[in-house]
């Protein structure tokens, strides 16, 4: 059986308190990273790494809230999606089943 971590902090007076490294460290948390806190009915609390809206993959959500500001600063820019590149994207998928809502996976099947 693994050995178990404690770790403890200290409330501020705005009951703001800093994660200590080694739970950081064991949750793989950087900057800005998200935490979700599960009670238990008998008061305890796990916490987990939150999963963030784009995924682990903190370059993404960079990119597509970069994306974002862009089209809502600059909509002068944006452009419809010419119909024979939607043929041709079409062709290159046709007879191939996608599971939009499926994991990717880095494995070949």
């Amino acid at each position: 059986m693994p050995a178990t971590l404690d770790a403890e902090s200290t409330l501020t007076d705005r009951y703001q308190t800093t994660v200590p490294e080694t739970v950081r460290r064991a949750l793989r948390l950087g900057k800005r990273d998200k935490i979700r806190y599960s009670i238990r009915p008998g008061g305890e609390v796990v916490l987990t790494r939150a999963a963030g809206h784009d995924g682990d993959d903190p370059v993404l959500g960079h990119f597509l809230s970069f994306l974002a500001r862009d089209m809502a600063s600059h909509p002068e820019r944006l452009r419809a999606v010419d119909a024979g590149l939607v043929e041709r994207l079409r062709a290159l998928v046709s007879g191939m089943e996608v599971d939009l809502e499926g994991a990717l996976s880095a494995d070949d099947e």
